[in-house]
């Protein structure tokens, strides 16, 4: 008797261990809140469509092309996105896996990002600038789920790999890296503080 796990989806989360990580994160963090105070068209498209945060997603969603601060985080992240493809054994070719978005989020209390993927994109991922304590993870759905037709729920003490979903906990200076076809959401936050991230995504088409 033997059972394989087939199928498996990858998730990669490391932290940032480059010397001066900490001060680029103090950087990065500094012009998080620096592109929220200048960016009105940012602030009008998060009134509409994220309430009680901020995103520049809708109006300056490549950071890395703007910033030497973010240009430098691109490179960090560069680096574990090739780690990552080698580990999903892509057979990348000649074309290389580049940074093509790279977008602020802060979520003040109550915010909440809804279930999505990331059309377009080969990779994506988050790197957490400011993360206070008890503010929620990315929480990552099984992309089985509506196909599970008469399956019963798991047990209460499922292993993480046979659960619907996953909530991966956010941690200030860790980025987490998956498959952009992967659907995830951010539950609540019910902090009073910030918490502060950059998503971004990678192409190779």
């Amino acid at each position: 008797m033997s059972i394989e796990l087939l199928f498996p989806t990858l998730v990669y989360r490391a932290s940032l261990r480059a010397r001066g990580a900490g001060a680029l994160n103090a950087r990065l963090l500094k012009e998080c809140r620096q592109l929220r105070a200048d960016d009105a068209a940012g602030r009008r498209w998060s009134a509409r469509h994220y309430p009680d945060g901020y995103t520049s997603y809708g109006s300056a969603h490549r950071m890395q092309r703007l910033s030497p601060t973010f240009a430098a985080l691109a490179r960090e992240l560069d680096r574990h996105v090739a780690r990552f493809a080698r580990e999903l054994q892509f057979a990348l070719g000649a074309r290389a896996l580049v940074m093509t978005d790279c977008w602020v989020n802060i979520m003040g209390r109550g915010a909440v990002q809804g279930l999505h993927l990331h059309p377009h994109a080969t990779i994506s991922g988050v790197y957490y600038v400011a993360v206070p304590a008890g503010a929620p993870g990315l929480k990552l759905e099984d992309p089985r789920l509506e196909r599970f037709m008469a399956a019963p729920p798991r047990a209460r003490g499922a292993q993480r790999r046979n659960r619907a979903w996953v909530t991966m906990r956010a941690r200030t200076g860790q980025l987490v890296l998956f498959e952009s076809w992967l659907r995830h959401e951010v539950p609540a936050n019910l902090e009073a503080r910030e918490r502060v991230s950059i998503s971004f995504n990678y192409n190779w088409f």
